[in-house]
């Protein structure tokens, strides 16, 4: 009697994963992105100067209606529209959880203070 219960469980556990398989192929094709997430398309790094590195990164992201790419937790992600519509970078929380936001003075970006003093500067285009 509990081989047969084990059986029924893995013959349910079999074709629930069949289904979710099916429903992620069907909606998504190859390439696509689900709502609401992003990817790093490409990421270039330069550090020919001291002291200094240069990092430039291109996303795709594929948001939800009211929603834009953006950057939280130093990762792409989509966030309100009306963060960068009012140039309040620091409201979509762009640093990690140790390091502190400040917007540069023209609004063109932000930086990302360490505790150690170490500052990450992030321009928007």
């Amino acid at each position: 009697m509990q081989i047969l219960r084990v059986a029924w469980a893995l013959a349910g556990a079999s074709i629930c994963c069949l289904v979710v398989m099916w429903v992620h192929s069907h909606f998504l094709e190859e390439g696509q992105l689900a709502a609401g997430t992003c990817e790093i398309v490409t990421l270039d790094r330069d550090s020919s100067q001291p002291r200094r590195t240069i990092a430039r990164q291109t996303a795709r992201c594929a948001c939800k209606r009211g929603q834009i790419a953006g950057t939280m937790r130093a990762r792409p992600a989509c966030v309100d529209a009306r963060i960068v519509r009012t140039r309040q970078w620091c409201d979509m929380m762009p640093c990690l959880e140790d390091e502190g936001c400040d917007l540069l003075l023209n609004r063109s970006g932000w930086t990302c203070t360490l505790p150690g003093g170490r500052v990450k500067t992030t321009t928007a285009l």
